[in-house]
């Protein structure tokens, strides 16, 4: 096999990453509720890779960004397998408890949430590595602060054989840190709408682009 033969079949493994590639490999997504962001994503949220959020604040409008997809989930037909049901969205450690009418306001099922309260940054992590592995789930959201090299590795296999939505949501303080996210976005407030700013995206574009949420 020739040099350039064997450069094009390592470039066509799926787990090469290069930016604004559309067509890396069959995508398993959830559409995001927002034309433009998906056109971005390839597709929508991936669920098959971890989704990293960074912000500079809470509340600026990130849980109203993923509404649209976690109402999808929450209300689709359960998925039964040999070994559980998959139905759960779990929040881990989430800064404030979540509102229960304003999620079903958004259309999300609120008897499929489960909140775990982790203490400690490591409790978290643990909490979502066993949520991504139990097949019960299919979504996942954590927040987390201190997260190494290795974890973040960690979290990613799981996501990508978790086979549900994986998100943690970190500060910006972070950016400049090694990531191992298949999606990494960072979010901004602009005037009445919500910035995206695509950092690594495996499967689709980088770039900016704003939604209304």
């Amino acid at each position: 096999m020739s040099r350039e033969s064997r450069l094009h079949k390592l470039l066509k493994h799926p787990h090469i990453w290069r930016p604004g590639n559309l067509s890396a490999a069959a995508r398993n997504t959830i559409p995001s509720g927002f034309n433009a962001l998906d056109l971005k994503l390839g597709g929508g949220w991936p669920l098959d890779g971890l989704t990293e959020v960074l912000l500079s604040e809470q509340g600026i409008g990130e849980l109203r960004l993923l509404m649209p997809a976690l109402a999808m989930l929450s209300n689709q037909e359960k998925t039964v397998s040999p070994a559980a049901t998959a139905d759960k969205i779990a929040w881990i450690a989430p800064p404030h408890i979540p509102y229960a009418p304003a999620l079903a306001l958004h259309g999300i099922d609120i008897s499929r949430l489960l909140v775990i309260h982790a203490d400690k940054p490591a409790d978290a992590l643990w909490a979502m590595e066993q949520a991504l592995d139990s097949s019960a789930c299919v979504a996942v959201l954590t927040w987390l602060s201190i997260l190494n090299d290795r974890s973040m590795r960690r979290l990613q296999l799981a996501a990508e054989t978790g086979l549900c939505w994986a998100v943690i949501f970190r500060n910006t303080r972070f950016i400049d840190n090694p990531s191992h996210a298949a999606l990494r976005i960072r979010l901004q407030p602009a005037a009445e709408q919500l910035q995206l700013d695509i950092l690594r995206n495996r499967y689709g574009a980088v770039g900016s682009v704003s939604v209304q949420c």
